[in-house]
């Protein structure tokens, strides 16, 4: 029996949603199970969508699902690594749900499939890592965003093809972060610090003098944030 209701997205993939905006096509790269993309279209935001993933079964979840909702005829499958399944061109390409990290990689090795299209990110962990390399591979950021989910706090990202440099401050924190400080940003920041402070502790307990300094520096930049923020 087919399902025709609404998707419901959750804070974090509603975020997403909004950052991505409207476009003729968007790519959901490691879709999973598909529900960004569905509601997507549904919502009329994106008139094709392409969903990618590694795994043939997992992209076989976001398969059932647009067939079921009645929008096969807006979408595309691929199986494959990150965006070097990408079949066609895409406005906005979305890949959300992973390590900066992983992140990073897959925009580097796919950084001629994803061509001018707008990249919308949302790294678990290791975002200041995921900002440097967007600025290695000639993107400029041009959206951030906190988002409360539950007990998490989430960053999404949007980037352009764009010259960038930016400073260790503003890799920490995020620069459009940095300019707008928005008041999301008092829990996300809070987070951070205890992050910051319990790998110090680790760190000094190691003697691990590599990581000592560069924590320390962080922990500092997040308590000037957090003053700045509580004024």
């Amino acid at each position: 029996m087919q399902n025709k209701g609404q998707i419901a997205l959750d804070p974090r993939l509603s975020m997403i949603a909004r950052l991505v905006g409207r476009c003729e096509c968007c790519a959901d790269i490691g879709c999973d199970h598909g529900r960004l993309g569905a509601s997507l279209l549904q919502s009329g935001r994106c008139a094709r969508m392409v969903f990618t993933d590694i795994s043939e079964p997992s992209l076989a979840k976001a398969r059932r699902l647009i067939r079921d909702l009645g929008l096969g005829d807006h979408a595309t499958f691929a199986a494959g690594d990150g965006a070097l399944a990408l079949n066609e061109p895409a406005d906005a390409v979305v890949i959300a749900g992973m390590g900066g990290a992983t992140i990073a990689e897959i925009v580097r090795t796919g950084r001629e499939k994803l061509g001018n299209a707008r990249l919308i990110l949302q790294p678990n962990v290791a975002a200041p890592q995921l900002r440097q390399a967007l600025s290695e591979c000639g993107y400029e950021i041009c959206d951030e965003r906190v988002v409360q989910d539950g007990r998490r706090n989430y960053v999404v990202i949007a980037a352009r093809p764009g010259r960038s440099m930016y400073n260790e401050k503003q890799l920490v924190v995020g620069p459009v972060l940095l300019e707008r400080m928005p008041e999301e940003l008092t829990p996300y920041a809070k987070f951070r610090l205890r992050v910051a402070k319990k790998a110090l502790d680790g760190a000094r307990q190691s003697n691990d003098g590599a990581q000592i300094a560069p924590l320390e520096r962080e922990i500092a930049i997040w308590e000037e944030v957090l003053t700045c923020l509580q004024r």
